[in-house]
């Protein structure tokens, strides 16, 4: 495929943006090459700028289960459009919106719109602080919850994928603060927990891992969290930026059969544009300023642009929760013509899906957890990635990543992908 238009584009960009992109995983340095730079995307197709054709597994990481540009949604946005973008003050939108996700979700008494999942997770453990008193959080290795500081220890996503687990600008103070546990390991938890008795006051848990790619907690696991958390007075945090609404209605959280006390959300809430949101128990979200003593705020927050589409997005989820069932067939199906070709080839490659998140490693380990998810051979992902990218089929640029599946995907787009899979893998192989 010709790139030209995107290659020139990348060296304009590296001029004026820090390595040419505004988010690093979109570099594809864990891929080599250039970055592929997109004019357009409709249902399950984006075009790039030189006019090449690509059906996506990406949906800008996520929150497109309905495909690019859907009819419906786009409806939603001009009509909000002729009404005012913005405007810095209450609307009746967000209270609608705020209804809407606490009738959805069982845990969710309260919830607070924000503008992305960093800050809906950097909000959500400041409450949990400022409601427990207490100073220390809990996080595991290869998770990520954002670019706030106090997560930036060994943080899974982009950081992970550049081998920058500790990044440059953290402060001792906020390293010192945050503890590292090991996922799907609750003795190394009730360790931590034992040597800082009192001490914690929160656990946040990515409850299917997307950001090391797709690892989903263990029942047991996740139980154990819950009460450990219960019993030691703990705030429990899921972190649901990506799953919410995306792996079953109520998210992963209906997946474990496990309530936490705070949830937090982004991408899908907004029908694609960007938004976050935090909530759960309304003890805890009391606390929370204007009501509380905790302060967060945000002029964009709840903006009706975002809270319109996002609005009628979660709306039709709620109203059609069949979409969940054909989004898990054609899931299953495209995970088995992997499985099929990765096998025909010899190999025993670990292909993890829950819902329609699923994320080909390249390791014959079963991955459960941050360490078995790097004995991935990232080279190889490399040349994979290029090779499906030659046959028009858009992954993520990085192996601890996850790819998703929307309904606009048609079982054509499945069985070209599959068949390309085959193709790719075999060339990747050889070289």
């Amino acid at each position: 495929m010709n790139r030209e238009n995107s290659i020139k584009l990348f060296e304009e960009a590296k001029k004026v943006i820090p390595g040419g992109v505004n988010s690093p995983v979109r570099a594809f340095k864990s891929v080599g090459g250039s970055p592929v730079f997109f004019a357009s995307g409709n249902g399950s197709r984006m075009t790039d700028v030189d006019g090449n054709e690509y059906i996506d597994y990406i949906g800008s990481w996520g929150p497109h289960l309905f495909g690019h540009n859907p009819q419906f949604i786009q409806e939603a946005l001009l009509e909000q459009i002729k009404k005012g973008v913005s405007f810095g003050a209450p609307s009746a939108l967000e209270v609608q919106m705020a209804e809407l996700l606490t009738q959805m979700l069982p845990s969710l008494e309260m919830v607070r719109m924000v503008n992305s999942g960093t800050e809906a997770t950097m909000s959500a453990v400041r409450i949990a602080r400022g409601y427990t008193g207490r100073e220390k959080i809990i996080k595991f290795e290869g998770c990520y919850h954002g670019h706030a500081d106090f997560f930036l220890i060994k943080a899974g996503s982009g950081a992970l994928t550049f081998g920058v687990p500790t990044s440059p600008g953290v402060t001792k103070g906020n390293a010192a603060d945050t503890l590292i546990a090991d996922y799907n390991n609750l003795e190394s938890v009730e360790r931590i927990v034992s040597e800082n008795k009192g001490q914690i006051a929160a656990i946040i848990l990515e409850p299917v891992a997307g950001n090391m790619g797709v690892v989903k907690a263990a029942d047991a696991f996740v139980k154990g969290l819950r009460e450990l958390c219960t019993r030691e007075g703990i705030i429990l945090i899921f972190d649901e930026v990506m799953t919410g609404f995306r792996v079953a209605p109520c998210g992963a959280q209906e997946v474990l059969g496990i309530t936490p006390d705070l949830s937090t959300f982004g991408k899908i809430i907004g029908g694609g544009l960007p938004v976050g949101a935090f909530g759960g128990k309304k003890e805890i979200m009391e606390k929370l300023s204007p009501a509380g003593p905790v302060y967060q705020a945000g002029t964009l927050s709840g903006n009706p642009l975002a809270m319109a589409a996002g609005y009628v997005a979660v709306k039709r989820l709620s109203e059609h929760k069949d979409i969940y069932k054909e989004l898990e067939e054609k899931a299953a199906y495209l995970q088995a013509g992997f499985e099929n070709h990765i096998k025909a080839a010899g190999k025993n490659f670990q292909v993890n899906r829950v819902g329609s998140m699923m994320t080909l490693f390249f390791t014959e380990k079963p991955v459960t957890d941050f360490a078995s998810a790097t004995s991935s051979d990232t080279v190889l992902f490399g040349k994979f990635f290029h090779e499906m990218l030659n046959r028009g089929v858009y992954l993520p640029p990085a192996q601890y990543e996850a790819l998703f599946i929307s309904t606009a995907h048609t079982q054509a787009d499945l069985d070209e992908t599959i068949g390309a899979m085959g193709e790719a893998l075999k060339a990747a192989l050889l070289q």
